[in-house]
């Protein structure tokens, strides 16, 4: 395979994770490395309710999504976010907002929560749903043992 291949755009997914903060980390060092735009994607919606039944308080999803994308920015990269960021906040659920998104990018970057043994094999819901139907390469990063 000779051809280069042009990478412009690639999307992260952070969920306030350790496992989303590390796939942050890694996102930015290939745009660097490549030049691209580095867009960074936290979703939010209402939990489902049930036909007569709404519960109190399930308001202000969006501010909390928005606090956690700025924490998981905080935790990559300290105080200054790099130049070639952008953040979205997005309603919706996640894997089928990081899906639609990957239809713009050119690489998809998600964390996986690893549990360890035969657990540790395998991918969750969100980051098995991205790489079975992104539209683009998808990098699932994850999360650093602890020695």
């Amino acid at each position: 395979m000779n051809e280069a291949w042009d990478v412009r755009t690639i999307v992260v997914g952070v969920d306030g994770s350790e496992a989303s903060v590390e796939a942050l980390k890694h996102a930015q060092g290939l745009a660097v490395g490549v030049g691209a735009h580095l867009v960074v994607l936290a979703c939010w919606d209402y939990p489902p309710v049930y036909d007569g039944y709404v519960a109190m308080g399930i308001n202000d999803f969006d501010v909390r999504a928005g606090e956690i994308l700025k924490e998981s920015l905080a935790k990559a990269f300290g105080p200054e976010t790099p130049a070639n960021i952008e953040t979205r906040l997005v309603q919706g659920r996640p894997r089928h907002s990081l899906i639609d998104a990957s239809r713009t990018a050119d690489m998809l970057v998600v964390g996986r929560r690893g549990h360890g043994g035969f657990g540790g094999l395998l991918l969750g819901s969100v980051s098995s749903a991205c790489v079975a139907h992104a539209h683009c390469p998808v990098l699932v990063v994850h999360t650093p043992e602890k020695h």
